[in-house]
């Protein structure tokens, strides 16, 4: 099983997590075929990068070739990448050794088509702050609590920690380009959300997994572990989920939050209400936290889907080559260089 992995960078303040997450795949025990690091329309940033691994044909820089954001910067790595699947890791989380390992050992099965894995935050301040309830882990792109153990069929992947088959993209296309992360604007996501999604329409018996054994660990810096920033977070969430809804419905949509938010989360607030009563630390501000997480999320949403009623679709969805433009003649030529095939990955 050949894998590829994809780190997309924008900023030169996260220069020291960006060659620690390269580090970390370098160091896998599963050897990557090759570490793609797309910088989405930073020249200087391209240009450092470049020359800090010029002597090192394993890692490709490239600049995003779409438009800005994240998606059209993953869908440049898969467009340069090689092998039979495409791995993308945050440019600010580091994966642990086995990582790629237990992607590759849930690709035995043909009939799956993405995995999943677990991401672990790894707070500045050294610790969770009390008030911030692990079921909200998503606004810092960590595993939450109401997630499934083991080895798990979802309906979606969480992006900062997936790998999908490159067929998977041969038969949809790639992230869909006008919804999900742009630089330092609105914190939106659900790229990835939308495009399990339309990969089960178009594949029913495509099976998506969350692998709990292929861990990441994710910075959280101190700007977002403010309340400040989860409220901001859980607005656009909503927005980001209007998105997607108008793109495959409703029901296919919101079918995870369903249970999310009539079961954890009410779990979860009457967990905190009893530790405020039993004095224990954080519970009351765990409490309010989930009330006003959700309803911040819902109004992110219902203004999304009103702002949407009429309107042209805010994105796009094109076969990745397309979407990427031509791959930069020097990535070109590494990508057709033949790789050796990796052995197989033993449970």
């Amino acid at each position: 099983m050949t894998v590829s992995v994809v780190i997309c960078a924008y900023t030169e303040d996260r220069w020291g997590d960006v060659l620690a997450a390269v580090a970390s795949v370098r160091a896998q025990r599963l050897p990557a075929a090759a570490t793609l690091l797309v910088v989405d329309h930073n020249p200087a940033l391209l240009s450092r990068l470049s020359a800090h691994y010029a002597a090192d044909a394993d890692v490709i820089v490239l600049p995003n070739a779409g438009a800005r954001g994240l998606s059209a910067g993953r869908n440049t790595g898969i467009a340069a990448s090689r092998g039979e699947v495409v791995a993308f890791l945050d440019d600010d989380a580091v994966a642990e050794p086995d990582w790629l390992e237990h992607f590759a050992d849930a690709y035995r099965d043909p009939r799956v088509m993405a995995v999943g894995g677990r991401t672990l935050p790894r707070w500045d301040a050294g610790h969770r702050p009390a008030w911030f309830p692990r079921e909200f882990d998503w606004v810092v792109g960590c595993a939450y609590l109401g997630l499934p153990e083991g080895r798990a069929e979802v309906r979606n992947v969480l992006g900062g920690n997936a790998s999908f088959r490159r067929a998977a993209f041969d038969a949809v296309g790639g992230f869909a380009t006008g919804i999900g992360r742009d630089g330092d604007r609105r914190p939106l996501g659900c790229e990835e959300t939308e495009l399990c999604i339309r990969l089960r329409h178009a594949l029913p018996d495509a099976v998506l997994l969350l692998e709990n054994r292929a861990v990441i660990h994710h910075r959280v810096p101190a700007a977002r572990q403010r309340f400040g920033y989860f409220r901001t977070r859980c607005y656009a969430e909503g927005l980001s989920k209007a998105l997607v809804t108008r793109s495959v419905g409703a029901r296919d949509g919101l079918a995870s939050e369903r249970r999310y938010t009539t079961r954890v989360l009410p779990a979860g607030a009457l967990r905190g209400v009893r530790d405020a009563l039993l004095g224990r630390r954080g519970g009351a501000g765990r409490a309010a936290a989930i009330v006003a997480g959700l309803a911040t999320t819902a109004a992110g949403y219902a203004v999304g889907r009103l702002r949407s009623r009429g309107a042209a679709s805010p994105f796009t969805v094109a076969p990745t080559a397309a979407a990427c433009g031509p791959v930069p003649e020097p990535v070109a030529e590494a990508v057709r260089e033949p790789v050796p095939e990796a052995g197989e990955v033993v449970a």
